[in-house]
């Protein structure tokens, strides 16, 4: 399997680089979307890419795009992403591709967390709210929800973080009608989602959808979709010990990375998150990819 950090396309205009995707202009209305091997954590792109990870990504948001179709038009083509680069670029872009309609996005992330983790515990343990989303006491780090809630995001500038908004931001940005039909949307995928995961022995406490609109203004479900890049999946098998021990479950997700971020120090000092990030070991990428084929055999089996 080819490892790709950076693609290189050179038949296709590079319309922007993202964290994990690169974007090169098809004609005026579609976009060659190739997802790399690059990992992010806490918004900083690491130098070392995860074996397989682009491959993994894109055949999980497929995966999950066949299965939510009822619920949201999303922006698949349904034309294979070789068709568009030369025989050369063809290895590039293999399994890792998708081919997208060109939509206007909306500049929110929908944001819906089942369970209290990351960021959402921080701030419930200060204000018993997450986003503004008032919470009852008594609720642990890992703790179910009595129902999911859309907590958004504004989306940051590339090297920034992304930032926690209001409901009522989001109605600000984009109007009260599709902001109703964002977190309606947003929640009713998730839903779906969690069940369908929960019956292949995974949780999915947290996740983020991306949606544009199409020239006739449909809202359609764009980018990646319940990847571990965009969700934070934990196996069954050991939340109810994690939970009474208020630690964080063992996750499919990047926390690993994360946790190893956490705790290496730069210089005698914790890293402090902003580029460039520290050299990952080789066990550190080995494991991370090893947790992704994982996360993506037992959704598909």
């Amino acid at each position: 399997m080819t490892t790709v950090h950076t693609s290189s396309i050179q038949s296709l205009p590079l319309l922007a680089r993202g964290k994990v995707r690169d974007n090169y202009a098809v004609g005026e209305d579609r976009i060659l979307m190739v997802a790399s091997d690059r990992l992010s954590a806490f918004d900083v792109i690491m130098g070392e890419p995860i074996p397989g990870k682009g491959v993994i990504l894109t055949q999980m948001a497929l995966w999950w795009f066949d299965r939510l179709g009822h619920l949201c038009p999303n922006h698949l083509t349904g034309e294979a992403p070789e068709s568009v680069v030369t025989e050369a670029e063809i290895p590039q872009v293999k399994d890792r591709s998708m081919l997208v309609k060109r939509l206007k996005p909306i500049p929110v992330e929908a944001v819906v967390r089942g369970y209290l983790a990351g960021s959402g515990w921080k701030e419930y343990q200060e204000n018993r709210a997450v986003c503004g989303v008032p919470l009852p006491e008594g609720l642990r780090n890992a703790s179910q929800l009595p129902r999911p809630i859309f907590t958004p995001a504004a989306k940051a500038a590339a090297g920034e973080h992304d930032e926690n908004i209001s409901y009522d931001r989001v109605v600000e940005i984009v109007g009260p009608t599709l902001a109703q039909q964002i977190r309606e949307t947003s929640i009713a995928i998730y839903e779906t989602a969690a069940q369908i995961a929960l019956a292949k022995g995974m949780i999915i406490a947290d996740t983020k959808f991306e949606f544009g609109l199409d020239e006739a203004g449909t809202l359609v479900l764009m980018d990646e979709v319940l990847t571990p890049d965009s969700s934070r999946y934990w196996p069954v098998e050991g939340y109810e010990e994690a939970l009474r021990n208020g630690t964080n479950p063992p996750s499919y997700d990047k926390q690993f990375v994360r946790d190893w971020l956490e705790a290496t120090k730069v210089n005698g000092k914790p890293w402090d998150k902003t580029p460039p990030a520290p050299r990952l070991p080789a066990e550190v990428t080995e494991k991370t990819a090893a947790k992704y084929r994982e996360a993506l055999d037992r959704l598909t089996d």
